[in-house]
């Protein structure tokens, strides 16, 4: 009996260390703030960018739906720079995804990805399909 409760504590600690490094670890801010290279729509197994031509107040209206996210805050960037990042952590562990949007030559492009793990299941890309939907429909 003593033997599963040692085991049944060790692993709570476990995973309340797990959760605080994924809450708490910092950011490298120069590693997911960067300009987005792709020319054309991909899916990633841990992420997935969007490329669509645009207006430029696309820009603005998907600034306005990614801050409207729950969980999601605007890490670096803005909109007159044409270059916006965001972190959207999920509910229950926290784990960050950060969302990179670009516009510049008529080019409106988002790149969603997790920072951990080798999967996301899907989550940047439907996060985004959702993001173009808004300001498509």
């Amino acid at each position: 009996m003593r033997i599963a409760v040692y085991i049944f504590a060790i692993v709570v600690i476990i995973l309340v260390l797990t959760d605080a490094y994924v809450r708490l670890a910092p950011t490298e801010m120069a590693r997911w703030h960067q300009p987005i290279t792709a020319s054309q729509n991909v899916d990633q197994a841990n992420g997935a960018i969007r490329v669509r031509q645009a207006q430029p107040a696309a820009f603005a209206h998907v600034d306005m739906a990614m801050q409207a996210l729950p969980r999601t805050k605007v890490l670096a960037g803005a909109v007159d720079e044409g270059l916006i990042t965001y972190v959207t952590r999920s509910r229950l562990w926290g784990f960050p995804d950060y969302t990179t949007v670009q516009y510049s030559d008529g080019m409106l492009k988002l790149f969603g990805r997790a920072r951990f793990g080798t999967s996301d299941l899907g989550v940047n890309a439907a996060r985004l399909g959702d993001i173009l939907a808004t300001i498509e429909g």
